[in-house]
């Protein structure tokens, strides 16, 4: 019996070990793989899966937790977890800024956590780390969301503005200052520049999630048509004032919806052409 519990305390001991090595493995794991567009690592889904497995012997994990310190072995398990998931995060941070592109930086940490918390959510481990940690960490998503709209669309949107520059924003009132045929045309043409580009390189990044997938496109449409429409209504007619109509309204609001609706896909450039 005594050398049965030696061994026990030793197997604990080394189990101890084992999770102390996967932790700081995973928070300086330095593999060079970059995910051109931003789907979810290997290392992420790697990591998941080893979790996974760890609850696969949780029983047999919580009873060596219980004979090496004689604490709460939910607890213990709760605690190695959790570390292993915070570990996974902050690699993932140092990952992310091999992106020139910001947008994408934020995009990636998106769908990295989006991927834990579901992961998470539909495994044993949701009762480990309790709802707290689910709802924070689903706030990081949306965090990461709301930041690749701002630093992707921001700038595209100023060229919708109906005020002429230095004006306060929003429309201006009647009478008021309105923006001169040169500038009108400007503002078309470098919304057509900018729009192509955008479309062009976001159709090749990936959200997975298709949930997630839909709710970005609509975030992103429910900025862009209304100020595009508004600006259309208002200087579309200015613009296409010459010999050749579509030169500078060269989209429909239709058509901007049907390509935000290409966004995410993961296409390569030659499936875009077609």
């Amino acid at each position: 019996r005594e050398s049965a519990a030696i061994l026990t305390k030793r197997l604990a001991q080394t189990a101890q070990e084992t999770f102390g090595d996967f932790e700081e493995a995973v928070e300086k794991d330095a593999t060079k793989t970059t995910v051109m567009d931003g789907t979810v690592h290997p290392l992420t889904s790697y990591v998941i899966n080893y979790v996974k497995f760890l609850f696969d012997y949780q029983s047999t994990l919580k009873q060596l937790f219980l004979e090496f310190t004689g604490e709460d072995p939910e607890t213990q398990l709760a605690t190695v977890t959790g570390r292993i998931m915070q570990a996974l995060q902050n690699n993932l941070d140092g990952k992310s800024k091999q992106y020139k592109d910001p947008a994408l930086t934020q995009l990636f940490l998106m769908n990295n956590i989006h991927y834990i918390v579901r992961s998470v959510r539909r495994s044993e481990a949701k009762d480990l780390l309790g709802d707290d940690w689910v709802q924070r960490h689903r706030r990081i998503v949306q965090q990461h969301a709301n930041q690749y709209k701002r630093i992707a669309w921001s700038k595209i949107l100023q060229f919708l503005s109906v005020q002429p520059p230095g004006g306060s924003g929003g429309a201006p009132p009647e009478g008021g200052p309105q923006l001169s045929r040169a500038m009108v045309k400007d503002r078309f043409k470098n919304f057509n520049i900018q729009f192509e580009e955008i479309h062009q390189r976001q159709s090749q990044w990936t959200v997975p999630d298709s949930e997630l997938r839909e709710s970005l496109r609509l975030a992103v449409a429910e900025v862009l048509l209304p100020a595009y429409r508004s600006f259309v209504t208002r200087y579309g007619s200015t613009a296409e004032g010459g010999k050749t109509p579509g030169k500078y309204v060269r989209f429909t609001v239709e058509d901007l919806e049907r390509m935000l609706s290409e966004f995410f896909e993961g296409k390569t450039w030659g499936e875009q052409k077609r």
